[in-house]
């Protein structure tokens, strides 16, 4: 797909088409868009369903596994245990 402004017509009922390889490319996962409007112009997004699996283990809390979970919030609160505020 080439970067780039065109010129469509809109209809009568304020329809218009999108380009054939924009559509190809971007919305190959759906048939929906986000219209995001602003003043002076439109900005058309394709909606994606996100890949949460690519955030999965990527926090690290510093320990190797939770075997105890008020032990690990006292310590990762310090000394402090969340959940009866103690």
């Amino acid at each position: 797909m080439e970067a780039g402004v065109e010129e469509r017509r809109v209809d009568s009922q304020g329809r218009l088409i999108l380009p054939p390889d924009w559509r190809r490319e971007e919305m190959a996962d759906g048939k929906e868009v986000y219209v995001i409007k602003r003043k002076g112009y439109l900005k058309i997004l394709p909606k994606r369903r996100a890949n949460l699996e690519e955030f999965f283990d990527g926090v690290d809390l510093g320990v190797e596994a939770i075997g105890d979970w008020r032990e690990f919030e006292r310590s990762y609160h310090g000394g402090r245990d969340e959940v009866s505020r103690r």
